[in-house]
């Protein structure tokens, strides 16, 4: 027995695995690279950001706001959501952090010099904190993130 062969996705489409299911989105088609999405705390939507810092919602991920169309030093490259999943953290990657919704400012990188530039984010438990990872390994620390 043959098995068919898979559909390809398209290189500019979101596929769902397991019971993660597609929802409709906010916006189809984005100016620049996604770089990065972080899902709602019930699992049943996500945001995407562009390098541009524009903000996609799926299912029922609301928008608060985006980097898309303000002048950044560099691009953005990551994002992380609060625990309740109303706001959500923009990182670039020069460490420069943009915040939206109830996701406060515990500090950034952006303006120091940085060996290698930030790659991603990911927020404390609580969201009292985040932590910003660089292409290198490096680890820095903000709000109650701890080392």
């Amino acid at each position: 027995m043959v098995a068919a062969a898979a559909a390809t996705p398209a290189a500019d489409s979101v596929v769902p695995f397991g019971g993660a299911a597609l929802g409709p989105n906010s916006l189809t088609t984005p100016d620049t690279p996604v770089v990065g999405m972080a899902s709602t705390p019930d699992g049943k939507g996500y945001w995407l950001v562009a390098s541009d810092g524009g903000i996609f919602t799926f299912g029922d991920a609301s928008f608060y706001g985006s980097a898309g169309g303000a002048p950044l030093h560099d691009p953005v490259v990551g994002m992380a959501s609060t625990p309740d999943g109303k706001g959500y953290w923009l990182v670039a990657s020069d460490g420069g952090i943009f915040t939206f919704g109830d996701a406060s400012f515990y500090g950034s990188a952006g303006g120091a010099p940085l060996h290698d530039p930030v790659v991603g984010m990911a927020s404390t438990p609580d969201g009292k904190g985040y932590w910003l990872v660089a292409s290198d390994g490096g680890i820095f620390t903000f709000g109650d993130a701890c080392f």
